[in-house]
């Protein structure tokens, strides 16, 4: 009777009606008459629960195109979407193969040649059937091939693009030229040429050690002209965006959550443990590390008013992690609005701010005062302590004097220009920015206002082509390590002529569209070309003393030091260069459900 009861019972379930237990899962109820009997039967269907990854990204990610991605938020997304040239061991930081499994480099040093694998497809996630179906042409399935890494690499110094990271691959032969709509130029010039479906050839400006590393930068990684051409700034979006990386975009709720899951096309696929991946975008640290502690994120980082408390608490203790990180926490002096085109105001801002003091009472997190821009772990940076403006409010106290004496106003006055400090929105920027403006209105009477936006707004307004009256005169911002070497550094980022020069350094116009270099950027260009290692340390060496003393251009504030917390069924890394490889990590699915249901 009880096998005739069952047959009966899966014939009928498509009657069946669905209710929810108590705990939340959801059980079948099947009601059987069988010789006038009734027969009410119970069951709980089997669902399969993907190994699921919840993370936090603490903000709106301003883009995931590889072109586009200045932030690290964006960055580590592209990470795990799209493959470059090479990578970073997450480990040694060492460079390694990853789309080309080979290369070679000319005799001197400025042509490199890369071989690439045959066996990555480019891949779109299905919006109607949910699944991530493979892009073919003609039939065939389409790989990734050398054209893709041209154009990619093109596309990011073409000015139309309007790459605000296309400065780095200057190192290319024509690139700046051709960034720079220089008359006589074309894409075409461009030192980047597929020489055939496996081999693409780079030409440098000179030779540079540290190519490799930016071949494998996002900004250089291949990309499908076809979708980009036929979709526009919407390419990047789920369903359309074709990508060749580990994991698949299949959701992107903007400013809310993002979700994204294995590549199953992928030619690593079956070495992927988790399955899915559910990100956030919840700015405040606070709330973020409430989701964690109640079982809802797997790792955060730890907010600054709650350090003490991880510490000392047994659990959350063992959970935190304290680690190196290349980079840099800085303000930026806007050099060309007044009052912070005077170097005395800029110096007087500088030297009234007590850094030991804010590592040590505000954040609590292991992070180094910092005198100068590059990281320890970085090729030429000097070593610590020696160079930089020390902490010293009476001898800033005197230079914003001078300056008020000789312009013959008072500090009234002074204050009365509104001077702005900007910073992207977060609460421990917040609780930084609080401490300095305190230390600048004890220590020179300035009375700074604060303000904030959010990270993709933030980016934007403090761009070098932004009109001057919308700059703030001092903005945060911090600096991680593309590559190991102080070109990324002071050559890329603050270089008037040839890198980011947010600071506005040399302008002779709002924009920045003519500039005036100096000693220091005459350094830095040096070095980069130089090929005598010694030789390289000492130029940078001045420059970086030049940027922080000199023309005291900005505020070196601290070089960071990791603090998160991750639950002790998360395994995972963090890489001191490159991406977060979401991918590469791995959880004890067993311990976490048996932590969350």
């Amino acid at each position: 009777m009880k096998a005739k009861r069952m047959t009966i019972l899966l014939g009928l379930l498509v009657m069946a009606g669905m209710v929810l237990s108590a705990c939340g899962q959801e059980v079948v109820t099947v009601t059987v008459i069988e010789g006038g009997e009734v027969i009410v039967v119970t069951a709980t269907p089997t669902v399969y629960d993907p190994v699921t990854l919840n993370l936090n990204l603490g903000t709106e990610p301003p883009t995931v195109d590889p072109a586009l991605s200045t932030d690290t938020t964006s960055v580590d997304l592209v990470a795990n979407l799209f493959m470059g040239l090479t990578r970073f061991d997450p480990v040694t930081g060492a460079v390694i193969p990853w789309l080309a499994e080979t290369w070679e480099v000319s005799d001197d040093g400025t042509i490199y040649t890369f071989h690439l694998r045959t066996d990555i497809p480019w891949v779109q996630y299905n919006t109607g059937t949910g699944e991530v179906d493979l892009v073919t042409v003609d039939g065939a399935t389409r790989y990734v091939n050398a054209y893709d890494v041209e154009y990619g690499t093109k596309r990011t110094i073409d000015p139309v693009t309007a790459s605000d990271y296309s400065y780095v691959l200057y190192i290319i032969k024509n690139a700046q030229a051709v960034n720079s709509g220089e008359e006589g130029f074309t894409l075409d010039d461009i030192g980047v040429t597929a020489l055939d479906a496996t081999t693409v050839q780079f030409e440098l400006e000179s030779p540079a050690g540290f190519f490799p590393a930016i071949a494998g930068m996002w900004i250089a990684n291949p990309t499908p002209e076809w979708v980009i051409t036929a979709a526009g700034e919407n390419w990047i979006e789920p369903g359309t965006m074709a990508t060749n990386g580990p994991l698949v975009m299949t959701e992107w709720v903007h400013g809310s959550e993002m979700t994204l899951i294995v590549n199953p096309h992928w030619p690593g696929a079956g070495d992927i443990q988790i399955e899915r991946y559910e990100l956030l975008m919840i700015q405040e640290a606070s709330t973020a590390f409430a989701l964690y502690e109640n079982n809802e994120l797997d790792s955060t980082g730890v907010p600054l008013p709650e350090m003490d408390r991880v510490k000392a608490d047994p659990v959350l203790s063992a959970e935190y992690v304290n680690y190196a990180d290349v980079c840099t926490y800085y303000y930026g002096f806007t050099n060309n609005k007044p009052p912070m085109d005077d170097v005395r105001v800029r110096k007087a801002f500088s030297m009234s701010v007590d850094k030991v003091s804010l590592v040590e009472n505000v954040l609590k997190g292991g992070q180094i005062p910092a005198g100068h821009f590059a990281p320890p772990g970085i090729f030429g940076t000097p070593a610590i302590g020696s160079v930089g403006l020390d902490y010293d409010p009476t001898a800033a106290a005197a230079l914003l004097q001078e300056y008020l004496d000789e312009m013959g106003i008072t500090i009234e006055d002074f204050n009365a220009m509104d001077v702005t400090l900007m910073h992207n929105t977060s609460e421990g920027h917040a609780m930084i920015a609080a401490a300095i403006q305190q230390m600048w209105l004890e220590n020179l009477g300035v009375e700074v206002r604060v303000e904030n936006q959010e990270w993709g707004v933030y980016l934007t307004t403090i761009q070098n082509d932004t009109p001057l009256a919308d700059m703030p005169h001092v903005w945060r911002l911090g600096w991680c390590a593309d590559y190991p070497d102080e070109n990324n550094w002071v050559h890329e980022v603050f270089n008037a002529d040839a890198g980011a020069n947010r600071l506005r350094r040399g302008c002779v116009d709002e924009v920045c569209a003519e500039v005036v270099t100096s000693r220091f950027d005459d350094l830095t260009a040096q070095a980069g070309v130089e090929a005598d290692p010694a030789t390289r340390i000492e130029l940078y060496f001045e420059a970086e003393q030049i940027l922080s003393e000199i023309e005291a251009a900005y505020i070196p504030i601290y070089f960071y030091a990791g603090n998160s917390v991750a639950k002790p069924w998360l395994t995972r890394d963090f890489p001191l260069l490159g991406g977060n490889n979401f991918f590469e990590w791995e959880i004890d699915w067993d311990a976490k459900t048996a932590a969350t249901r």
